[in-house]
């Protein structure tokens, strides 16, 4: 089987055997693995003076970071951030990493017209809206519903430049989610079924990210449908027993390994906390795919996420259990 045949298998809840599949949502350690500048961190002020030869090389260098981190790291899928964003540049970005890999990755982009988090400078006035109007946040919602099948709509009729979309809109912090739980179902929900809905009628798979402690709210994202979940946050008092017991079977489940560890642990609270999150996550025989609890990002060090590889390898087979 490719990369992506083991990854739609496990999010559709099928036996596989052999590796675990595995994949970051995003690998910003570019600069330490390639010498090369992650794709997000590229400032594009003067991509509008570009010659198209110069695009070319820009859209070239970034489909190669992400296929040669896949290679790399015997990753399943890619997470495609396109830089710049627009569909055009997307769709180019999209087409360039299909010529060069083939049919071997299961690809995906951000697709959440959910609310997230807000952040500081918006928190009060977001948090006053929310019990005072909360009507117009569920019109802005509509509106942001409407842009993001846009997108996928047009994406769709370029043919199978994606897989699936990953919505990465995050709810919670590591105590507790932002949103209660009836206010999830008044703002949050009603978005997120319909948007999973349709891009399931699309012919996508959806996974739903979000860090922190989802255990309050599990539930209501679950009934809403995706295909799978991440990041499954141990920082957040995450159990992938715990989760299961609560949500069921019937959803794939993706991470779980502690990217505090990773950084700031030792090499022995690294190694067991990795295969804690392996045999918990392989119990069933199915539905599991390994990654961190959040991605890999700046800061941690490289040689402690290919430690998480290693172990990955040596442990994360099914056969071998």
């Amino acid at each position: 089987m490719t990369h992506k045949e083991r990854f739609i298998k496990t999010l559709k809840r099928e036996k596989i055997g052999g590796q675990v599949p595995t994949f970051e949502l995003v690998f910003f350690l570019t600069m330490e693995a390639f010498g090369k500048v992650h794709p997000c961190h590229r400032a594009y002020s003067q991509w509008n003076q570009m010659s198209l030869n110069e695009r070319k090389l820009h859209v070239n260098e970034i489909a190669d970071i992400y296929i040669d981190t896949a290679k790399r790291y015997d990753h399943s899928a890619i997470f495609v951030q396109p830089n710049p964003g627009d569909f055009e540049n997307a769709k180019w970005l999209l087409e360039t990493i299909r010529e060069k890999s083939g049919d071997e990755y299961y690809i995906m982009m951000h697709g959440d017209p959910t609310w997230a988090i807000p952040d500081g400078d918006s928190m009060f006035e977001f948090s006053a809206k929310m019990y005072e109007e909360p009507e117009k946040l569920n019109e802005e919602s509509e509106r942001r519903l409407e842009q993001c099948l846009d997108f996928a709509r047009k994406i769709n009729a370029e043919g199978c430049l994606v897989d699936g979309f990953t919505l990465c809109s995050d709810y919670c912090f590591n105590t507790n989610p932002f949103f209660s739980p009836d206010k999830f179902d008044e703002l949050i929900v009603p978005y997120l079924r319909e948007v999973i809905d349709e891009y399931h009628k699309m012919g996508y798979y959806v996974i739903k990210h979000t860090d922190g402690n989802i255990m309050p709210i599990a539930k209501q994202m679950a009934d809403c449908g995706p295909d799978a979940i991440h990041s499954l946050d141990p920082q957040g008092g995450v159990s992938i027993p715990e989760l299961r017991k609560l949500i069921g079977d019937d959803i794939t489940l993706v991470g779980n390994v502690n990217c505090g560890l990773l950084q700031t642990g030792t090499d022995e609270e690294c190694r067991a906390d990795v295969l804690r999150s392996l045999r918990e996550g392989m119990e069933r025989g199915y539905g599991f795919i390994f990654s961190t609890s959040n991605c890999a990002y700046t800061g941690m060090p490289l040689e402690r996420y290919e430690m998480m590889m290693d172990l990955w390898r040596q442990y994360g087979n099914y056969d071998r259990q």
